[in-house]
């Protein structure tokens, strides 16, 4: 049987705040005729009245976890704890007719280290999460047991992801299995058995585990291709993407369709294979963080080699060209003067059939006139790409190891 306490604490609990009906006057008891009443509001505490009078201003909503591994994520704050040391143990050898056995006190096994490990599976830095924590090491035993260490922790990040701590890089992950330490684990604590001595023939002794490593890391990610599409929003870099290679990027008729870095791999008969990124459109000011700014133009700084891309049909497409030159050399020095070529899209409209012979006038006849939607030249683009790289290959080979 429930004590009368709690049942009546319970029914009150369970009845506050619940509507009750009471009958009008005049007027006969049933069902339809039931009035609701509301029970009378409790008075506000001082503290919820403030807030009443001086409401904060609304922010912005941070995403979840699990919401933000939807999207494309470039950079990241992680804080990295290693695990930590097991402690050692103080205790003396016992079994029958041997009384003085002696310390057998174990030490304790080390924490687990936690590292960094690039990946070709991972695309983007969205399923690193924001805080590790590294397994322990177990604490030692009797009978000279030493204690397990801790299993390594590894955390997949993309390949082309900078480490670094402040403003200083301490690792680049730039080919696919690399690994950097970014927590050491805790050492293990020493048992009595450690401090045995011809002076000391009982000591009692026993030190800790070591607490690991804890570090404030900030991974940025720089997509890995040899070469890139640069461009104007809407100049047709995802059409031409799509028709050199297998890649799907979105495909519409309005600027800013491509919010992220998309790869795709060009083939050759030879068996060559060509890393090509459409990199979102860039507008005058990106390098002071205009537009989508320069949180995408650090995935041009690993390209060996550069596609601008003008879009044909444009007033003065010529100007194109130099705006992006500009934007690249003002975001780092010696970008713009990389191996590059200058794709003319869209030459199939029939405005730009009239703007081709002065944007070649301009450009010294190397402007490369082709059209992604019905594929007219692309093989010119495709032979002059893999010239450039060929050529930087040649020059530079270690730059371009996998």
């Amino acid at each position: 049987m429930m004590p009368s306490r709690l049942f009546s604490a319970g029914g009150r609990t369970a009845l506050e705040g619940v509507r009750h009906w009471t009958l009008p006057a005049g007027l006969a008891s049933g069902p339809s005729q039931l009035l609701p009443q509301r029970a009378a509001p409790r008075p506000l505490s001082m503290g919820c009245a403030g807030r009443a009078k001086n409401p904060e201003p609304p922010r912005k909503r941070l995403l979840s976890e699990k919401k933000l591994k939807r999207h494309f994520v470039d950079h990241r704050r992680v804080l990295v704890q290693a695990g930590r040391g097991g402690n050692g143990v103080s205790c003396f050898h016992s079994e029958p007719r041997k009384e003085f056995g002696g310390p057998d006190g174990g030490d304790g096994g080390n924490g687990g280290h936690v590292l960094l490990q690039a990946d070709q599976q991972v695309k983007s830095l969205s399923s690193v999460l924001s805080r590790y924590q590294g397994f322990d090491g177990e604490d030692g035993g009797r009978k000279n047991c030493f204690g397990r260490s801790g299993s390594p922790l590894y955390i997949r990040v993309p390949v082309g992801t900078l480490v670094k701590e402040g403003s200083e890089v301490v690792a680049d992950l730039s080919h696919p299995g690399e690994e950097y330490v970014a927590a050491v684990g805790g050492a293990g604590g020493k048992g009595n058995r450690f401090f045995l001595a011809n002076n000391s023939r009982a000591p009692v002794t026993c030190t800790p585990g070591q607490p690991g490593q804890e570090r404030v890391l900030f991974l940025e990610l720089k997509t890995v291709a040899h070469a890139g599409l640069v461009g104007h929003p809407n100049a047709g870099k995802s059409s031409l993407l799509r028709a050199i290679s297998n890649a799907k990027p979105a495909v519409a008729s309005y600027p800013f369709t491509t919010l992220n870095p998309h790869v795709g791999i060009v083939h050759y008969e030879d068996h060559k294979q060509i890393a090509v990124a459409d990199i979102p459109g860039l507008i005058r000011g990106a390098h002071q963080n205009r537009g989508l700014g320069a949180s995408f133009l650090r995935h041009i700084e690993r390209c060996c080699v550069l596609l601008f891309v003008v879009d044909l049909s444009a007033p003065e497409p010529w100007t194109q060209v130099d705006d992006l030159k500009f934007e690249l050399e003002q975001y780092s020095a010696g970008l713009a003067e990389r191996p590059h070529a200058v794709v003319a899209n869209k030459v199939d409209l029939p405005r730009a059939r009239a703007n081709l012979p002065r944007l070649q006038a301009r450009l010294g006849g190397k402007a490369i006139a082709l059209s992604a939607v019905t594929g007219e030249n692309l093989e010119a683009l495709l032979w002059r790409l893999k010239e450039l790289h060929d050529l930087h290959a040649a020059a530079e080979p270690q730059m371009l190891r996998w």
